[in-house]
């Protein structure tokens, strides 16, 4: 079961790029985005965020006893922030730019971790890999809605 958690919180292997792994499982993450651009509906992508964050949270806390506290491998945590903050966020006439936004935001909230989300890391388990970069996708949804102003109907 634990090569399963391994699997899912590294990406498929994703996590273990050679090179800066959390900003390469971002960037696949907005890539696999652009299919769904005007194809996923508000409530779709919602359900699936919220499938995925339990998943996130047990594969993360899985690996963690394999690979280390929140091991670089572990990117899971940033595909839960680039669909939080991807979501029900119009996409607009150009999807690429949005979805680049989305992707540079996402990786400024995520490394900087304004507010006060550092501390969540200190949260036991997965739920302390897991819930910083959901609450840096809240402050890129926010920033997305605010400076660009792309939101959905």
């Amino acid at each position: 079961m634990r090569r399963i958690a391994i699997a899912i919180a590294t990406g498929l292997g994703v996590g273990f790029a050679p090179v800066a792994p959390a900003t390469v499982a971002s960037f696949l993450v907005a890539l696999l985005m652009i299919p769904a651009v005007g194809h996923v509906t508000p409530l779709a992508w919602g359900l699936v965020t919220l499938a995925l964050f339990p998943v996130a949270v047990w594969s993360s806390h899985e690996a963690e006893k394999t690979l280390g506290t929140d091991a670089k491998p572990i990117v899971i945590d940033e595909v839960m922030g680039m669909l939080v903050g991807g979501f029900a966020v119009s996409m607009g006439s150009r999807p690429l730019v949005a979805l680049a936004l989305l992707f540079v935001f996402f990786r400024i909230f995520d490394i900087w971790k304004p507010l006060g989300i550092h501390r969540s890391q200190s949260l036991p388990g997965g739920w302390g890999v897991v819930v910083d970069d959901v609450l840096a996708g809240v402050l890129t949804n926010v920033a997305l809605r605010v400076l660009v102003g792309w939101v959905s109907p």
